[in-house]
């Protein structure tokens, strides 16, 4: 059955690949946030664990949405000050590097949990053993906590992947040309909102089943050598 895109086809390719490449972009900032947080809220000091804490507790409490406007359109006037200092008045974010940030920001606190779940997942007898071999605190947690915090986390990453690659349509609502504002576009043009949203639809649901098709073969590669125990 062919449907009729009125032209729109290389419009929603392109929304498509613009969805991937801003789900990986956030996901890689986020990864990073997500085990500096995690590390911060199981840190024996204090203050990072307040500072771990904050974050994740802030975060999680805003809708993504919020977070997609407040960093997109509260920087404005901080980036055009800045410009200014620099000779360049008009400087913005992009609707990508905002909606990177945004949705990165919110998978980190996510992630955060992830990570803290499976770094108190570990026996403490495996850092007391790295401690006893004479290794250092960075040995220690390269070559022992961190293959088996993957390892634990990533059922739980790819679950908040899968939600990220949904989260893209927010970054829309600024501009940003993914699936959903292409979508919306050739709704307006061609007035047929079942066909152009359906068509969507689809698209997200094929990412969607390509990143857990990728997920599987990232844990079966993570469980190598690993007995599961009854």
């Amino acid at each position: 059955m062919n449907i009729d895109l009125f032209g729109f086809g290389p419009a929603l390719a392109a929304g498509a690949l613009m969805t991937v490449k801003l789900a990986l972009s956030a996901l890689c900032l986020g990864l990073v946030l997500g085990l500096l947080g995690a590390l911060a809220k199981t840190s024996p000091f204090k203050p990072l664990r307040w500072l771990g804490e904050t974050y994740s507790t802030i975060v999680r409490g805003v809708p993504e949405l919020l977070w997609v406007l407040l960093i997109y359109l509260g920087t404005v006037k901080t980036m055009n000050a800045l410009g200014e200092h620099f000779g360049n008045p008009d400087l913005a974010l992009s609707p990508f590097v905002a909606g990177v940030i945004a949705l990165g920001l919110c998978f980190g606190a996510y992630a955060t949990e992830v990570f803290r779940g499976a770094i108190l997942a570990i026996p403490k007898g495996h850092r007391e053993a790295g401690t006893a071999l004479g290794l250092s605190k960075w040995r220690i947690f390269n070559r022992l906590i961190l293959p088996q915090m993957w390892r634990i986390a990533l059922p739980g990453l790819g679950n908040l992947f899968m939600i990220l690659m949904k989260d893209t349509a927010l970054v829309s609502v600024i501009g940003l040309e993914e699936i959903m504002r292409n979508a919306q576009n050739a709704v307006t043009f061609a007035k047929h909102p079942f066909t152009f949203y359906m068509v969507a639809a689809v698209m997200y649901l094929g990412l969607t089943v390509l990143a857990m098709i990728g997920m599987h073969f990232l844990e079966k590669r993570a469980a190598r050598g690993f007995v599961r125990t009854t």
